[in-house]
């Protein structure tokens, strides 16, 4: 197969490199950062990109935000999420992009070397290899919009809510302006919120998702 790699992790790169080399693979880019990513899933047309999900600048979930613009762009991309960590957001949307060929491994989960590679074909051949622990995480996801949201950051969307600005919002919360800004766009982002959209608009989309939780978890 021909294979792109993306993650920020020299030596992870280097190491899956020489893993799918010894296994007849071929590695045709490998890459540290989303826009690398999409510009080498778009310009190769890889059998599989084995993707990372957190990676630069900020270290949250431009992997995935990158895979799923590369499904977009070509749906019969074929992406396998390999990371430490679960994160929602965007993770359900890749689930439902594309014709198939998906997968999200647990880099602590793999136990072993045979299981990985046998799922990168899977992937490649258009199926779908998912940890039961992502799965739990995404079915949690769906019952409760805000399930992915941290303590403060509900705090800091309900604020939102009531209509106060990050300037209001940090003062009520005793912190900084940009501690609040950071806040805000880690909500956008659990929440699938594209970074391509309007500030603004975001905003409301959060505020209004907030609202209908609010109300369906409010008895009577």
């Amino acid at each position: 197969m021909r294979i792109v790699v993306a993650d920020d992790s020299v030596l992870l790169r280097e190491g899956l490199q020489l893993l799918l080399a010894e296994a007849g693979h071929e590695v045709v880019a490998a890459v540290g950062d989303g826009p690398a990513l999409v510009d080498a899933v778009l310009e190769q047309r890889p059998d599989l990109a084995i993707v990372d999900v957190r990676m630069p600048p900020s270290h949250t979930d431009e992997g995935l935000r990158a895979a799923v613009a590369c499904r977009r762009a070509w749906p019969q991309a074929r992406v396998l999420v390999l990371s430490q960590y679960v994160v929602a957001s965007y993770a359900d949307e890749l689930l439902a992009t594309g014709e198939g060929g998906v997968g999200y491994l647990l880099k602590d989960r793999v136990s072993e070397v045979r299981e990985f590679l046998d799922a990168l074909v899977t992937v490649a051949d258009g199926g779908a290899v998912l940890d039961p622990v992502v799965v739990k995480h995404l079915m949690g996801r769906q019952r409760d919009p805000l399930a992915a949201l941290t303590p403060r950051e509900r705090e800091v969307l309900a604020l939102m809510a009531e209509g106060r600005s990050n300037a209001a919002v940090a003062e009520a919360l005793v912190v900084s302006l940009a501690a609040v800004e950071k806040h805000t766009q880690r909500i956008f982002a659990k929440l699938g919120l594209s970074p391509d959209d309007d500030q603004s608009h975001r905003r409301v989309v959060a505020v209004v998702r907030f609202l209908r939780a609010d109300q369906a978890q409010s008895p009577g």
